[in-house]
């Protein structure tokens, strides 16, 4: 039997316990040799805990732990160094009082395990530096620090820039001291979800080696297609007869579901840690990265930055705009990359940039979910049941049942209950609104698509169908109908295969839903 290790981060109980591990310490080793000063962005849940506890069993020491592991070939000294591990990931009340008091209270308790007096009277700028130097002078070795959750207290304020500036400041101050202790430091290796110049604090340590975006890292955290192959045909089995599936039809499922997370250009792809190792404990296919919350710090961000949902999937992004100090981020496009919700799509190297969309279907239908109570209504639960119906219509091809559906729906949503759109009775909005319920039955639905002559509204794929969608604000169906024609919208789809059908759909910002439609249906090719 295999034991899975959902929300198991620490690296010895995973080895002395029997869980599953995939090994990741080649690029442990590879990072440490000849790296002094580390960065690493990742989204949440996606193993970064995992990593900062095996770059602590692997300076500790620990040889027994890494038994048949890929470093056991590699290492041969196994020394142990002193290891400083700090962890931020409590510190989300927003405050710097409590900021300050979970650093003391980690200085003090590594004061107490090397023998060292108290100094909790000093501030955390002097505290930390001479703790370093005492440990190096007791032990005669350099000192190793980690730092696991960096930017956790900061993500927590983000949108808000009087409270963000005094955090950052208490966290300078904390970070300040390791260039100047340079000396009596071995490794220092410092994770989180957002990038280090994104929020400014490491002006200072100017030697800080990121990462984060480099092709020979893409695969340090989550579970590559060849990991998976080697270390899940158990689960791939279970999961397969639990759901009377074929592995092929098992891998396929997976792939779509949960894989896609690409972190540097010309890299493979990775699967999320957590959900794939969630699907084969529960032998279920589910959308388990969103059943532990969007962060708060996302949707308040999108509120900051007036998000226009359309716009995010097929996005591009120019490489300096994902270090753009937070202050001066003019996209929210960054912030959806390091947070797991986009992922890098394509790179065009002639003109540098970045072509970013959703990663897998958990995560744009998950996204889509969560965002209801914003972007259309509160009342969740007249969402789903809506959605419901609206997908056993699309399974149909009934197009015209859908929307029947889709009207009654958005007739009954209360005068401007979506809180992220600026302008409730704009196009935008309610192009956003039935974008989204349009996601919620299929992982192929995109928004604002960029042809030769213009944006499509809304394309839709379905298995058997190809549904090119216009929309007109208070115009008319016949408008809306003849730009689809005119732009030639349909026209890079025709060599599909499956039928094209074309819908032109009339809003009223007077009544505030779908008042006409007219579907132009033609033949499968």
């Amino acid at each position: 039997m295999v034991y899975y290790p959902i929300g198991i981060q620490t690296f010895s109980e995973i080895r002395t316990k029997g869980f599953l591990y995939v090994d990741k310490t080649q690029y442990v080793y590879d990072v440490c040799h000849p790296g002094k000063f580390v960065f690493l962005s990742r989204p949440r849940r996606f193993g970064k805990s995992l990593l900062t506890s095996t770059f602590d069993a692997y300076f500790s020491g620990r040889k027994e732990l890494f038994k048949g592991l890929a470093i056991e070939k590699l290492e041969t000294e196994w020394k142990h160094y002193p290891v400083l591990h700090f962890s931020l990931a409590s510190a989300k009340r927003g405050t710097v009082e409590d900021l300050d008091s979970l650093i003391q209270y980690q200085l003090g308790s590594a004061e107490e395990e090397y023998g060292i007096e108290n100094r909790d009277s000093l501030n955390i700028t002097i505290r930390f530096r001479r703790l370093v130097e005492d440990i190096y002078r007791k032990t005669g070795t350099q000192v190793v620090v980690l730092i696991d959750e960096y930017d956790a207290p900061l993500l927590t304020v983000l949108h808000d820039s009087e409270r963000l500036e005094p955090m950052r400041t208490e966290l300078q101050s904390f970070y300040s001291p390791l260039k100047d202790l340079d000396p009596y430091l071995r490794f220092v290796f410092i994770t989180g979800i957002s990038k280090f110049s994104q929020l400014s604090i490491f002006s200072q340590l100017n030697n800080l080696n990121n990462i984060s975006m480099l092709p020979q890292y893409a695969g340090i955290c989550g579970i590559t297609e060849q990991e998976l192959k080697d270390n899940f045909q158990e689960g791939i089995t279970e999961l397969g007869k639990a759901n009377n599936m074929i592995t092929d039809e098992v891998l396929a499922k997976l792939k779509l579901k949960y894989d896609g997370y690409c972190f540097a250009e010309e890299s493979d792809g990775v699967y999320n840690p957590f959900s794939l190792l969630s699907a084969m404990q529960n032998k279920k296919l589910g959308n388990y990265w969103f059943s532990t919350g969007t962060p708060t710090f996302l949707i308040n961000m999108m509120k900051k930055f007036h998000a226009d949902l359309t716009q995010i999937d097929g996005s591009e992004a120019a490489p300096e705009e994902f270090d753009a100090p937070t202050e001066d981020m003019q996209s929210i496009l960054p912030l959806f990359y390091q947070s797991g919700y986009l992922t890098i799509k394509d790179y065009d190297p002639v003109v540098n940039l970045y072509r970013l969309g959703y990663p897998n279907e958990e995560v744009k239908v998950g996204l889509m979910r969560t965002l209801v109570p914003y972007y259309v209504t509160k009342n969740v639960n007249l969402t789903n049941n809506t959605a419901a119906k609206m997908y056993l219509a699309l399974r149909k091809d009934d197009m015209d049942e859908c929307l029947t559906l889709a009207r009654a729906f958005f007739a009954g949503i209360p005068y401007q209950e979506g809180t992220l759109q600026d302008a409730p009775t704009s196009e935008g909005h309610f192009t956003a609104m039935l974008y989204v319920m349009f996601s919620f039955l299929s992982q192929y639905v995109y928004s604002q698509v960029r042809t030769a002559k213009g944006r499509m509204d809304i394309l839709l794929k379905t298995d058997t169908t190809i549904y090119v969608m216009e929309l007109k604000l208070d115009g008319t169906v016949e408008e809306a109908l003849k730009q689809i024609g005119d732009k030639g919208y349909a026209i890079p789809y025709e060599a599909d295969g499956r039928r094209i059908v074309k819908v032109g759909i009339r809003f009223s910002s007077e009544e505030r839903t779908i008042t006409a439609w007219k579907i132009e249906a033609g033949e499968t090719r």
